[in-house]
């Protein structure tokens, strides 16, 4: 009785029904509508953008393709191109890495015996399942954690945004990230802590090691604020070893000696002289023009998440600080590392994608409510904001992925042409690029392991890779040294083959015509067997080669031809032994 008496002494915190002007204040400033799509319908809607992007988007970077996209060729066929890093002397890459890709590869080229080009997209197909199906996840935990409006305004993002058109089928490391990102993440803000420490601890051991940063925002939040040490050393030691011990295993077979992949690449990035700045320098604007133009408005927002995060908190908190507070330190911190690093690539900002989408929809969330206490209005009724963002996002967006399109898939479409061809060939027919190398997609866009790709010298100076060695047998030699690889960029002149050795030549017949890469087109011998229109991006204003305009990007922006030449007649002269 004595409790009861004092339970019922102490003073309610709910609203009375018969307050009318209390509960018309609670209800007013109520966060959000409590409706958001279910998982099926999140699902379906960015399952049909990934889609879109396995058929329609291009292979943005020459890293995906030779360091990734070849070696899985030469484990499904037999023969691929190699690059340096997966030489013994270095073994920067994980073969267990390509041989979670190359199995349903393996699986669809034994069971349907398709044209390789085939294979190449039905796993990027693949992609697109398993990164639509993190993505739901991710929404999940969103919701959970922050709400049912956060929840739809991260969903239209990432069904809407460009970032993800360009990153979610990429067959990179980065990307790899990106979807154990999404699936870390959204196990921590559904507090299924386990699956956060195992999705981090297998980014970073065997897709990525520098995305621990992205995990010290979880630690810190299991450690120092749910004091769940036991479970966090426990699971790290557990994902440790689940991973290492087949990774290590794994790639020690393929080099023929004891190799961690993850730490010679970390080791090659941070504490060799020369690393990755080899390869190209960036301004600091690089990175602020990219976002941009990969999420326009929601960039912009996620930059400025924290300060209006804290204002709508002083104006109308709602208990979600710690957590919020947390995951904006992993955006910020990446960027904050990555930002001021002398090389920068696009793929770098990969595994912080679901961050940026995230706090900028927390930004447009915020400023909802800071609109809704000002006005005096409920929530709901300032959803005229975040349809505006989401309307004119989307706009952009769909400019954006039509631009990249229209502009650049020309190359693609070359290549094609080329898949289509005879299968198999009277002899070896060696299809040659110039300057053009580093838009090849990759060996699955030949029609056979009877053609081969050949490097016709160019004005680029940097180091090409070579075809791996084969055996007789049909053994994959992926252990022999090779001297005429080497980790400073230095141009290896056995890389090139003679022009008389070229059945088939792939070129953008541009204004870059030197003695070195003349324009192959107008040499004799050569004819025409297609070509499509490629952006001249000198000739065209960057708002236009950015974004596409309906009928004023094409009277704007001129265009070179991609195209495909085959031989009319043999050369007479030798045919050079150079290989």
């Amino acid at each position: 009785m004595s409790a009861a008496r004092q339970r019922g002494s102490r003073k309610s915190t709910v609203p009375r029904l018969d307050d009318e002007t209390q509960l018309q204040k609670v209800m007013r400033h109520s966060t959000e509508d409590p409706w958001s799509p279910s998982v099926t319908t999140a699902w379906k809607l960015l399952l049909s953008a990934r889609l879109c992007s396995a058929l329609w988007s291009g292979i943005s970077d020459c890293d995906e393709t030779y360091n990734y996209w070849e070696p899985v060729h030469h484990l499904v066929y037999g023969q691929g191109l190699q690059t340096w890093e997966y030489d013994p002397r270095f073994a920067l890459r994980s073969y267990l890495y390509l041989i979670v890709y190359s199995v349903p590869a393996w699986i669809y080229s034994t069971v349907f015996q398709p044209s390789p080009i085939l294979v190449f997209f039905f796993v990027r197909l693949v992609l697109a399942c398993v990164s639509s199906s993190v993505e739901v996840y991710f929404y999940t935990g969103v919701i959970r954690e922050f709400g049912h409006n956060v929840g739809r305004l991260t969903l239209g993002v990432m069904c809407l945004c460009p970032g993800m058109f360009i990153s979610g089928t990429a067959f990179l490391p980065s990307s790899t990230s990106m979807y154990l990102t999404f699936l870390a993440y959204g196990a921590w803000f559904q507090k299924h802590f386990r699956i956060a420490i195992f999705c981090t601890a297998l980014s970073v051991l065997l897709s990525w090691p520098f995305t621990a940063l992205l995990g010290i925002p979880i630690a810190v939040d299991i450690l120092l604020i749910q004091r769940r040490t036991k479970l966090f050393l426990s699971w790290s030691s557990i994902s440790a070893a689940c991973i290492l011990l087949p990774m290590i295993t794994c790639d020690s077979f393929f080099y023929g000696k004891l190799v961690f992949a993850s730490l010679n690449i970390v080791t090659y990035n941070v504490f060799t002289d020369h690393g990755p700045d080899l390869y190209g320098t960036e301004p600091a604007s690089y990175y602020l023009l990219n976002g941009l133009l990969n999420f326009n408005l929601i960039f912009v927002a996620a930059l400025v998440c924290f300060p209006i995060f804290l204002l709508s908190q002083l104006v109308n908190g709602n208990g979600k600080g710690k957590i919020c507070i947390l995951f904006q330190i992993g955006l910020y911190l990446w960027l904050a590392v990555f930002w001021t690093r002398p090389h920068k690539e696009e793929r770098f900002l990969f595994p912080v994608y679901p961050l940026i989408m995230l706090a900028g929809s927390l930004t447009v969330h915020s400023c909802q409510r800071i609109v809704a206490q000002i006005f005096n209005i409920h929530v709901k009724n300032a959803w005229l904001l975040s349809g505006l963002v989401l309307f004119i996002f989307g706009i952009l967006s769909f400019a954006r992925v039509a631009a990249l399109y229209q502009h650049y898939h020309g190359s693609m479409q070359v290549w094609m042409k080329v898949a289509e061809m005879e299968r198999v060939p009277r002899q070896t027919a060696y299809v040659c690029v110039g300057k053009e190398w580093h838009r090849f997609p990759s060996s699955f866009f030949l029609p056979s392991t009877s053609y081969r790709l050949g490097f016709l010298q160019s004005e680029f100076k940097g180091q090409l890779p070579k075809y791996y060695s084969e055996a007789s047998n049909g053994t994959l030699l992926t252990d022999l040294i090779h001297e005429d690889f080497n980790d400073l960029n230095q141009e290896e002149i056995s890389r090139y083959i003679n022009l008389d050795k070229c059945k088939y030549i792939v070129d953008l017949d541009n204004k870059a015509v030197t003695s070195r890469q003349p324009r192959y087109s107008e040499l004799s011998g050569w004819k025409h067997v297609a070509e499509f229109p490629f952006l001249d991006s000198s000739s065209c204003h960057p708002l236009f080669r950015a974004f596409y305009v309906p009928l004023f990007s094409s009277q704007k922006c001129k265009y070179n031809r991609y195209e495909l030449l085959s031989r009319s007649r043999r050369p007479t002269a030798k045919l050079s032994t150079k290989n």
